[in-house]
């Protein structure tokens, strides 16, 4: 945020003397009689009109009222003051060049809704919070550390945690690089990355978050089949060995009812969906603090949960109460209920199976607690085979020849097969969700501040959960325990929920709900997704589900999603269902990860983030990382989900055209350059990718050698090898007869241009006179869309003197061709004085003067300059005017706001400049003005003549200025009064200015008679720059580099030499200053 903010009155001294400043009036107007062109400026050529500005607003004021601004009131139609601006920015929905039509639209609409006051915590923190934890801890959770042991467990955390901690970081950095409209990671990923990759991953990601659905809705079946109402089965096995298929088709029935519910819920009334959003959030933190809870209690008072065990092997308790063969009673031994599961009969003498025989029946503790030692037996993994028996390690059996391995029997049996690979993509769903957030953009009070703290929060919070949990279940459950996916060893109950205290309720109940709410949260943000994508208009196909209620409920894309997700509930298996989300969600932080490592090696002048804490080397990690993972969870679903992405990237980027390709690869190379030409020639260039493409003017001495290195170095401190260069220059005569000169002056400032690392291209120009030349370097330079857009140029310092009595006329003449080509002008002035590139400023200031608006160069320009080593520790300020009319602290508290969504820190002054009468040094300047252009254009007169003329004017210039001195002797005013102009204080203000303007003006011209025969609106526009020249080395005489607005020339070109004048005045007294002229398109926006 800028600091630093001051608003500094500078009073007008009595004798109006130049180093004062002027208050800035309302628009300034044309003389009488003028109608000014809104359309033209400079010579009168068309310019694109600014997006930002109502030109009708502008007001045209009398003679009086408006001389401060004069010498910028040709442009005020399009470059208007800097005070309207900020006045049209007070909402900052009118840039709409950041952003395509339909974000228009959601804009507009955003304009009617009430602010967003959603902080860090109920915002972000939580929601993440909710969608992070969730089915994978309750029911896999456990299952995943009895098979892979705590070591490989903690390292599938470990990684998976990783992953989506720097896809955070990434994601961070993309969005607080401006405002983010809702849309989510769609929106950052396509803005960064373009339409293509765009839309591919968007469309990763929409399938990702409706399998999460249908994820969360099996998971929800799941825990109400098995663990709450076992006896709701609709389809039974007609034999034991038939218990999983039914199990499956049951899943297929409730889960289907289940979408059609949540479906309609979604439908009707998604309000009712995020109230009960906390709701399932505090199941979710009661569910774990439960398993807290539970695990201290084990410390002192383990929980008495006895597990049968037949040799080694671990016994599903399902079917019997009895750890025991027989039992001995008053009457006898009788056998127990096991005893009928393995023999033929209940009678003693029966025949048994023979492990059963051989083996004697064991019980132990299923949560022997923390104090147990088991941490130690539960560390290593145990990977199995689909149908093998969960066996405790280390316990004696006998073993028995090879037998069938009969379902009837009450065994605990793996029920798939298991590896390291496999737990990865079962596990990885669990830690997706840290989108949550930034998809909730739009409702943030600061979402530039919240998504970054809040994701990265919630990611540390919920890795710790899952790392702890690790080591806790180790150190707690019994490793054959762990390893039973569906508690069959404790009578059907859940694992987790036998560990928590004080009921396994809590976490049956907690988890039931947890997962519902998931479930509909997911059919809630995909259907917006999809209609997000389709209303982008990048999949044709995908328009229709664009559309929906007149509420603007996705009504076709719900239909959608409920059609996929159904696809994954007929899959009907979570274990099968969690890899296919995982290289979903996996593709899409990729995605994010390639944007952030992309935009950050590309150093575009748009990417500058809030969040600091990214590098380029983290975001390429986290995408090597979820490419890995990707593989790792399963080599053919990766595959499959990267040719899914790749056919959309093709099918966007290649519907309707026809791609040609070269022979071999030189021909691949030309034909992917051309390519890469016809793509960035076609079509406007988006504002976020707008940098300077710069065409260097050099002039050349006789030797061919360049007059001005410095300009180079100044070019490569702006450029910093990134974009165009073009570096341009013109010799006088006709190309036969200069042409070896022609050779040895491009070989000298291409040797130059290596000296001073200036990356571009040289282009020279032969020519029968300079103007033309310059003319065809500024409409020839460079090949299709590859041509540049600004023109750097120095300041012709021998334009007064009469040896070269043309070099003002030049620079006139390509300030106009430069505005009717519309591109922007950069003209160093004392540019022998500007750093080379070996210097290094260590303190200092960069000044921006920022007088009129004419398309934000002004702005972005410091920005590119503190890039590079020269200027990196200078630091910003940024003055503007107010007007008589202005609020100032209304100017502060906007221009301030402005700054901050462009991610501009600065300190900003905003200076009020009281208008005063015209002083006699304004006219005797201006007199001098008028005699010097009547000499320039004398020029038949002698030698001799010419001399005596210019030493006449010298004299006279020189006398003026002593009586200014003698007078400035006088006790200043002070400069820092607080002050804000009243209605009241303004009326007044204006009267007085026009009774002392009207007596002064008899009083001056009676002083001298010759002052009344002068050019009105040459005296005022001389007024304005001698004013802003006093307040700009009032303000910036020490700083490093001084950017001010470049007035342009007159329509009239019979005053091309006073306009020269005007900007010596202006430009006074100060080191290096960079006049600045833009293009008048805007070059910077608030927008990601």
């Amino acid at each position: 945020m800028p600091t630093n903010f001051t608003v500094v009155p500078v009073e007008a001294r009595a004798d109006g003397d130049q180093d004062e400043a002027a208050e800035l009036t309302e628009a300034p107007g044309a003389p009488e009689g003028h109608e000014p062109d809104c359309s033209s400026r400079g010579d009168g050529q068309s310019r694109e009109s600014s997006p930002i500005i109502n030109n009708g607003d502008m007001e045209r004021e009398s003679f009086f009222e408006g001389k401060n601004m004069a010498l910028f009131e040709e442009e005020m139609d399009s470059n208007p003051m800097v005070s309207s601006l900020l006045n049209k920015l007070a909402n900052y929905t009118n840039l709409s060049q950041g952003v395509v039509e339909h974000e228009e639209a959601e804009e507009s609409r955003r304009r009617e809704v009430k602010n967003p006051g959603m902080g860090t915590f109920i915002g972000v923190y939580l929601p993440c919070l909710q969608n992070i934890l969730g089915v994978i801890l309750f029911l896999r959770l456990t299952w995943i550390v009895g098979v892979a042991g705590v070591l490989e467990s903690f390292l599938i955390v470990f990684m998976c945690c990783t992953c989506t901690m720097l896809t955070a970081i990434s994601m961070s950095a993309i969005a607080t690089n401006g405002v983010v409209p809702a849309g989510g990671s769609y929106y950052m990923i396509s803005r960064s990355l373009g339409p293509e990759f765009g839309g591919a991953v968007g469309l990763c990601f929409y399938l990702g978050t409706t399998f999460a659905g249908a994820m969360y809705i099996l998971g929800t079946i799941e825990i109400f089949l098995t663990y709450i109402s076992p006896g709701a089965s609709i389809i039974h096995a007609q034999s034991p060995e038939g218990e999983a298929v039914a199990m499956l088709h049951n899943m297929r029935v409730y889960g289907t009812c289940t979408l059609v519910l949540m479906a309609m819920v979604v439908f009707v009334g998604v309000k009712y969906v995020n109230k009960l959003a906390l709701v399932f959030l505090a199941c979710v933190v009661l569910s774990i603090l439960a398993i807290y809870a539970g695990v201290i209690k084990t410390a002192f008072d383990p929980p008495d949960i006895p597990v049968c065990l037949l040799g080694n092997r671990t016994l599903s308790r399902r079917n019997f109460d009895v750890c025991a063969k027989v039992l001995t009673t008053n009457n006898g031994t009788v056998t127990t209920a096991l005893w009928g599961l393995f023999c033929n009969n209940s009678m003693p003498s029966a025949i048994c199976d023979e492990y059963f025989a051989q083996n004697n029946l064991t019980e132990i503790q299923g949560i022997p607690g923390v104090a147990s030692g088991v941490f130690l037996d539960n560390l290593w993994s145990v990977y199995t085979d689909k149908g093998v028996f969960v066996e405790k390690q280390g316990t004696p059996s006998v073993p028995v020849p090879e037998e069938s391995r009969s379902s009837k029997l009450p065994y605990v049996l793996t029920d798939i097969m298991t590896y390291f690979t496999m737990l990865v993509g079962i596990y990885f769903p669990s830690v997706t969700g840290i989108m949550a957030g930034s998809n909730r953009s739009g409702d943030l009070r600061d979402a530039q501040k919240s998504i970054p703290t809040g994701t990265i929060l919630a990611i540390v919070t919920t890795s710790f959960i899952y790392l702890s949990c690790i080591m806790l279940f180790g150190a707690c459950i019994e490793g054959v325990i762990l390893r039973d996916k569906f508690g069959e060893a404790l009578q059907g109950n859940l694992v987790i929920g036998m560990l928590a205290w004080p009921s396994p309720w809590v976490i049956v109940i907690g988890s039931f709900f947890s997962t519902c709410g998931a479930g509909l949260q997911s059919l809630t943000g995909a259907p917006r997704l999809l209609q997000a994508i389709a209303r982008d208009g990048i999949v044709p196909f995908l328009q229709v589900f664009g559309h929906g209620k007149a509420n603007g409920e996705p009504t076709w894309a719900l239909l959608l999603t409920a059609l996929i997700c159904e696809i994954g509930i007929l899959i009907a298996s979570l274990d099968s269902v969690a890899p296919i989300l995982s290289m979903f969600f996996l593709m899409c932080y990729m995605f994010v990860n390639l944007a952030c490592a992309v935009q950050t090696l590309l150093r575009t002048p748009n990417w500058r983030p809030r969040f600091r804490y990214y590098h380029w080397t983290l975001s390429f990690l986290g995408m090597s990382l979820c490419l890995a993972l990707m593989f790792i969870c399963s080599w053919y679903y990766a595959l499959f989900a990267m040719l899914i992405a790749g056919c959309i990237y093709k099918y966007i980027e290649y519907r309707g055209a026809e791609k040609e390709w070269g022979d071999g690869i030189r021909g691949l190379s030309l034909n992917a350059a051309r390519y890469a030409l016809l793509r960035v020639e076609h079509g406007t260039l988006h504002t976020k990718n707008w940098r300077p493409q710069v065409l260097v003017m050099l002039n050349l001495d006789s030797e061919q050698c360049v007059k001005h290195p410095r300009l180079l170095s100044f070019t490569t401190q702006l450029k910093a090898g990134k974009g165009l260069t073009i570096v341009g220059s013109v010799l006088e005569g006709t190309y036969l007869d200069k042409h070896a000169e022609a050779q040895q002056a491009e070989e000298n400032i291409r040797s130059l241009m290596g000296i001073e690392k200036t990356k571009g291209f040289c282009q020279l120009v032969v020519s029968s006179n300079l103007r033309d030349g310059m003319s065809h370097l500024i409409q020839s330079a460079g090949l299709g869309g590859m041509k540049h857009n600004t023109v750097l140029m120095a300041w012709p310092e021998s334009w007064k003197e009469e040896d070269n009595p043309f070099s003002w006329k030049n620079f006139v003449d390509t300030v106009r061709d430069t505005t009717a080509a519309q591109q922007a002008l950069l003209v160093a002035k004392n540019v022998d004085l500007f750093p080379q590139n070996q210097e290094r400023f260590s303190d200092g200031h960069i000044d921006v003067w920022w007088i009129v608006h004419d398309g934000g160069l002004l702005m972005l320009l410091p920005f590119l300059l503190r890039q590079h080593k020269v200027w990196r520790k200078c630091r910003m300020r940024i003055f503007t005017v107010a007007q008589v009319d202005d609020n100032s602290i209304q100017m502060k508290k906007d221009l301030q706001t402005f700054l901050y969504h462009l991610r501009i820190s600065a300190e900003v002054e905003v200076v009020e400049m009281v208008e005063n009468d015209i002083s006699a040094f304004t006219y005797e300047k201006t007199l001098v003005m008028e005699q010097r252009s009547q000499m320039l254009k004398q020029m038949q007169l002698s030698k001799t003549e010419r001399e005596r003329e210019a030493q006449l004017i010298h004299d006279r210039n020189t006398a003026s200025h002593s009586v200014v001195a003698a007078r400035t002797r006088a006790p200043p005013t002070p400069d820092k009064v607080q002050m804000t102009w009243t209605k009241e204080k303004l009326i007044a203000e204006k009267l007085k200015n026009k009774d002392a303007n009207m007596s002064g003006f008899k009083d001056l011209f009676s002083l001298k008679p010759e002052w009344g025969n002068l050019n009105q609106s040459n005296v005022r526009r001389m007024h304005t720059a001698v004013k802003l020249n006093g307040v700009v080395l009032n303000k910036s005489q020490d700083a490093q580099l001084v950017l001010l607005n470049m007035p342009g020339p007159p329509k009239n070109r019979q005053g091309d030499e006073n306009y020269m004048e005007f900007l010596e005045v202006l430009t006074e007294g100060l080191n290096r200053v960079l006049l600045v002229r833009g293009s008048g398109r805007e070059v910077i926006t608030i927008y990601s």
